[in-house]
């Protein structure tokens, strides 16, 4: 247990090596741990430690783990990094208070309804299909303005956008491309984050302006499916 403190330590060291680089403070950074796939016993030392922010996939899986966690520490902020699907969206708005996969009208309809239910916005990041890849969710690029508009309208807050780049290719022009589009849309201020960026090429995620970084495989070694 006691060696899952060297790696969060690894991960904040590289972070600040990166900020250095970059000329930022580690304070424009939120690292999110991408703690899906793991028990609880294996999210507790980074708790100990004094991380606060996780990152979960599946609303089904962090409605197990988080409600003890969360009892024992309050002041933690948990993210939903996964797809949503639209019919769990009342679920997501009441656990979750981060949400970086709003990508499609239907969910946007379905969240909107939900947090006027349980009268509370949760601040959500408009996932972007930067690689244009068929099996990957996101908003398609060219429908990206209309889609911040529609989000506006149902007054939902915009954290920001967010990217998975494609696997196997240098991920430094779509961390780029994410951070022009987002200036190009006029987003600043609160909804001007940026969600990119995981075990393997945050520290290039944060060189292109990365706000929020996603880290699971560099903070509790690889297991389970998916990589963070």
């Amino acid at each position: 247990m006691d060696s899952a403190a060297t790696p969060l330590e690894g991960v904040r060291q590289t972070i600040a090596k990166a900020c250095k680089i970059a000329r930022r403070e580690m304070d424009e950074i939120t690292l999110i741990a991408v703690s899906k796939t793991h028990p609880a016993e294996r999210i507790k030392p980074l708790l100990e430690q004094g991380q606060r922010v996780f990152g979960e996939n599946r609303v089904q899986e962090a409605q197990e783990k988080w409600p003890v966690l969360r009892e024992a520490y309050p002041d933690t902020e948990l993210h939903l990094i996964g797809q949503l699907q639209s019919n769990k969206a009342d679920d997501a708005v009441a656990l979750f208070d981060v949400i970086h996969s709003l990508d499609r009208p239907s969910l946007l309809k379905a969240l909107a309804k939900a947090m006027d239910k349980a009268g509370k916005r949760v601040p959500c990041f408009v996932q972007v299909n930067i690689g244009d890849e068929d099996q990957k969710g996101g908003c398609p690029i060219g429908e990206l303005p209309a889609f911040l508009d529609a989000v506006r309208a149902r007054d939902i807050p915009i954290a920001g956008l967010m990217c998975i780049p494609p696997a196997d290719i240098e991920a430094a022009p779509f961390f780029a491309f994410l951070d022009k589009l987002a200036r190009d849309n006029g987003l600043d201020g609160s909804e001007a984050g940026l969600s990119m960026g995981m075990s393997s090429d945050y520290e290039t995620a944060i060189m292109q302006g990365a706000t929020h970084i996603r880290v699971g495989t560099a903070l509790f070694g690889a297991r389970g499916s998916g990589h963070g």
